[in-house]
Order: structure tokens, then C-alpha cells, then sequence
């Protein structure tokens, strides 16, 4: 198997992150002291050391909205410096009018394989990030996707799972345009009934064919390693989406909050262990370098 891709990773000194500074504040994965200081690349290279993991791809990590650019530079700036990572997905205000001239911007940086910008509402305040739970059908969203697609850079959609009539409205309406679901939809809710909801909306949303599905955050909801959780999450997203539009993200240092990456790798692992070389080849690297233009 060719070495691993690592699709979904942050580095970061706490100076630049305003939500590592100051008040602690209510976050989705929990308390979160020990993330207060600085993660570099060099932690993060020795956390992913004898794994396999040869290529990653750097995603924004919330520094302050206007210094997007900022943050691409630093990371930009850290690649050159060790080889790590390879691609970055970038912050953009897709609702701003000027929307199109800084995603533009965006693209002229060669690293830059596409934007995140965290659409996930919730009832729970504690899981809530974007102002309302509809605007993934804001028509000025819904442009500015477009012009990623125009400008060859997917969107991340991070959405949970009753937001998927929004999201089905903006993957509908974007069919030149890559998207990925960041943590396969994030199931809040692991009981019977949660994941039964959870799962009818992965299906809907499975039905769009410019979806890939993002497998990283598996443990973000029950705030510690359980390898049965990650095997089901797996399981169902590669049941839906096939192997063909699934992906690896460790989501470090995140999960680094209550286990290590060499254990988390392994969990994966196991909840793949069921397809053929060809197809675990395809989730652990193939489809992350084909959707970010890696190679």
C-alpha cells in the first residue's frame, strides 16, 4: 500500500487563535486545556511517526476571520521549511460580498486545495458554530461555492445531520463543485435512535455525487477512543458512499485529547479491515490525492 494521507490536520501557534486565548469556551469536543500552546509541525510529525502517514493536508484551524490570508501564508511557510503539509484548505468568508475576490486571491496560492468555513448549527449550544441552521442555502453562498468549483478548489461542508436539507439544496445547486463532509456528519447522538437519524441522512446525502465523505472526528461526541464507534461510522459511510468517495482525517491534535495517533490510525484500521487492499489503498491515500490534487 502507498504511504497514508492524512486529509484532515492542524498546526498552530495559540498567539494567532483568539478561541485558544483568553476564556475557556464552550467547544464540541469538550475541555480542551491541554490544546492551550502551541502545536507544531514537529509535534505533529513525531505524534504521526512509524504510522505510514507520508502526505497530509492542513485544514484551517479558526485564526481570526480577516487574517485568512495570514494563515495561509504561516502553514505555506511551514511546508517549506519541513515538507509537511503538502495542501491547505484555507478560511473564506463565503457570505461576504466580496466573496469571489478573495477566493480568488485564495487560488493564486499554489497550496490552496479548497476552504472551510463551519456551517454546523445545533440545538445544543455547546455543538452550535454558524448563526443560523439554514445557511447552507444562502444564495450567496451558493455563488461563491460555484466560483470555487470555477477555480478547481472544493468546499468542505461541515453540517450535522439535520441540516441536510440545506446542505442537499447547495450540493444540488453546485454540481461543478467538489465538496467533502467533514466528520462524516458528526454523530452528536450515538444511541439507536441517533444513529438511525443520522444514518437516513448520510443516505440523502450520499445521493450527491460530488460528495466525498470525510472520516475524521469519529470521537468528538464521546471525547475518547472507541474503536466500535469508529468501526460503525465507517462501515456506513463506506456502505453509502462506496470506497470509492471516502477519505482519512485524523483530526490532530484534536483527538490527540484523549488518545494517541499511532492508536487512532489503528482503529481506522480495523473499520476498514473488511474491504479489499484495493479499496483501503483507495480510503487511506488515492481518493485524498485525487481530491486534492496531490500528485
Amino acid at each position: 500500500m502507498s504511504g497514508i494521507v492524512d486529509a484532515h490536520f492542524h498546526i498552530w501557534r495559540q498567539a494567532d487563535l483568539p478561541w485558544l486565548l483568553g476564556p475557556m469556551q464552550p467547544r464540541i469536543f469538550g475541555p480542551y486545556e491541554p490544546l492551550r500552546r502551541d502545536y507544531p509541525i514537529e509535534e505533529y510529525l513525531a505524534d504521526l511517526a512509524g504510522t505510514g502517514v507520508e502526505q497530509a493536508v492542513y485544514v484551517q484551524a479558526n485564526w481570526a476571520p480577516d487574517r485568512a490570508m495570514d494563515e495561509v501564508a504561516w502553514v505555506a511557510g511551514e511546508a517549506a521549511r519541513v515538507g509537511f503539509p503538502v495542501a491547505i484548505v484555507a478560511y473564506a468568508d463565503l457570505l461576504a460580498e466580496d466573496a469571489p475576490r478573495r477566493l480568488e486571491a485564495l487560488a493564486r496560492h499554489p497550496a490552496v486545495r479548497g476552504v472551510r468555513q463551519q456551517l454546523h448549527w445545533h440545538e445544543v449550544d455547546e455543538y452550535r458554530f454558524a448563526a443560523r441552521p439554514d445557511l447552507a442555502s444562502d444564495p450567496r453562498l451558493i455563488e461563491s461555492c460555484r466560483k470555487l468549483g470555477e477555480l478547481g478548489r472544493v468546499f468542505e461542508l461541515q453540517v450535522f445531520s439535520g441540516q441536510v436539507e440545506s446542505a442537499l439544496t447547495l450540493l444540488r445547486a453546485c454540481p461543478g463543485t467538489g465538496f467533502v463532509l467533514v466528520h462524516a456528519a458528526m454523530l452528536e447522538d450515538p444511541s439507536e435512535v441517533g444513529f438511525a437519524r443520522w444514518k437516513a441522512a448520510l443516505s440523502r446525502l450520499a445521493a450527491a455525487p460530488n460528495l466525498a465523505c470525510k472520516l475524521s472526528g469519529l470521537n468528538t461526541f464521546v471525547r475518547r477512543l472507541d474503536p466500535d464507534l469508529v468501526r460503525r461510522i465507517c462501515s456506513t459511510a463506506l456502505e453509502l458512499f462506496g470506497p470509492k468517495r471516502c477519505l482519512f482525517g485524523s483530526n490532530f491534535p484534536i483527538e490527540k485529547l484523549w488518545c494517541g495517533y499511532r492508536d487512532l490510525l489503528a482503529a481506522y484500521r480495523a473499520g476498514i479491515a473488511h474491504l479489499s487492499e484495493a479499496d483501503r489503498r483507495a480510503v487511506l491515500s488515492d481518493n485524498a490525492r485525487r481530491i486534492y490534487r496531490l500528485d
